[in-house]
């Protein structure tokens, strides 16, 4: 099946949609250092080095899947919070790229700030014309007028929606990424295809983790582990477990445990010691204080971020049982966001975590390309494809 990838960033998204069986025409991105990277991990023959406004959609045929993550500084619950005043902004461009190109379905990627209240009309907006991708803006720079018009067409018989678009907030945690990241993840599935879409249920817990690390014991004995490290636990998180001990009783949680920084990166060696990892390299100056304590090293890391002034160092720093604390080494913020030890990041340290912050983790892309494909392949509808593109040629 055919793919392509818009705002492809360091190809997180990508590389969980090839494991997952697409094949990718093309890689659209325009930051330097991200494309270098694009070029060392897919075919870099690939890769578009540009503005996506600049990039002929019109070349490319029998596309199944349109994905991206569409810069999303504009609605981050850390950013200036302009969404659609924002000239970074690049929804309408993925809009276009749909237009364009009619694939069976499409993938977008965009952060929880996304659903804030301040935010919902332009969401609406959004999703509306994700739905009807043929509308004729009637003022490109009102976005409310035409929002006003696209609400008129969902109660029109006569005009069905050319696809059939669902959201929903999921955290990476709940699928087996050591990092507690939400996203909101959009889908939209062409008219013509009958398979319903329906988003993986998550199965790792929060709940059973501490079950494993402080009613049964397992997680330290998998680690060998035999002295349970005492972390600085705040009251809050101590009431949590708690919770879970008075919720499950004597019978455990079903679900598996959530993956912990330790479980990626047990067999990491020290970044201070001997080793030949060339992008495991210790960084000095990583400082706590308030809100700025890093990531614990027995739950999920935080979610690892790439700031617009920098990346912040809180929420990328390592902090252990005595409460010392180390920068993430590119290697292990690497790991943690899921993509394959032999991958490539390019740049320095801050513009290699930048890539890493923004990129969607692989284990969730292959997922929810798992998905797509079950979707694609169990659908039967090859004569109702063809009419539709003719409809809309």
């Amino acid at each position: 099946m055919r793919s392509v990838e818009l705002f492809s960033g360091a190809g997180g998204l990508a590389k969980g949609l090839e494991n997952s069986g697409f094949e990718h025409i093309a890689y659209i991105e325009n930051n330097r250092d991200a494309c270098i990277t694009l070029r060392y991990n897919f075919d870099a023959q690939k890769v578009f080095e540009g503005n996506v406004q600049e990039y002929e959609f019109e070349t490319l045929s029998n596309i199944d899947v349109l994905a991206g993550g569409p810069p999303c500084q504009p609605f981050s619950l850390g950013g200036k919070h302009k969404s659609s005043s924002d000239e970074r902004d690049m929804f309408p461009f993925a809009i276009k790229a749909v237009r364009s190109l009619r694939p069976k379905a499409f993938i977008f990627e965009n952060v929880k700030g996304l659903l804030r209240p301040s935010f919902s009309c332009y969401f609406e907006y959004i999703l509306l014309r994700l739905q009807y991708p043929d509308f004729n803006c009637e003022n490109n720079n009102d976005w409310t007028q035409n929002l006003s018009h696209l609400r008129e067409l969902t109660g029109n018989p006569g005009s069905p929606p050319e696809y059939k678009v669902q959201f929903q907030l999921i955290n990476a945690a709940d699928y087996g990424v050591a990092q507690t990241r939400e996203r909101v993840i959009i889908v939209g599935i062409r008219s013509d295809i009958r398979t319903k879409w329906l988003y993986p249920e998550g199965v790792y817990t929060r709940d059973r983790l501490l079950w494993d690390q402080y009613i049964s014991g397992e997680y330290w004995e998998k680690h060998k582990i035999k002295k349970i490290p005492e972390y600085s636990h705040s009251k809050h998180f101590l009431k949590i477990i708690g919770a879970v001990k008075d919720k499950y009783g004597f019978i455990p949680p079903s679900s598996l445990p959530w993956k912990t920084i330790r479980d990626v990166l047990t067999d990491v060696p020290d970044p201070k010691g001997k080793h030949k990892i060339n992008d495991h390299l210790f960084r000095d100056g990583a400082k706590s204080y308030p809100g700025h304590t890093g990531s614990m090293f027995d739950q999920p890391s935080k979610t690892i971020k790439a700031g617009g002034h920098g990346v912040p160092g809180g929420e990328n720093m390592i902090r252990f049982s005595d409460d010392s604390i180390r920068y993430l080494t590119v290697y292990e913020a690497k790991l943690i966001q899921s993509f394959p030890k032999s991958f490539k990041i390019h740049g320095a340290w801050g513009e290699a975590m930048r890539q890493i912050g923004n990129a969607v983790p692989v284990t969730i892309a292959e997922v929810l390309g798992k998905e797509l494909k079950r979707v694609l392949s169990e659908d039967s509808s090859e004569q109702n494809s063809e009419k539709y593109l003719v409809r809309y040629a």
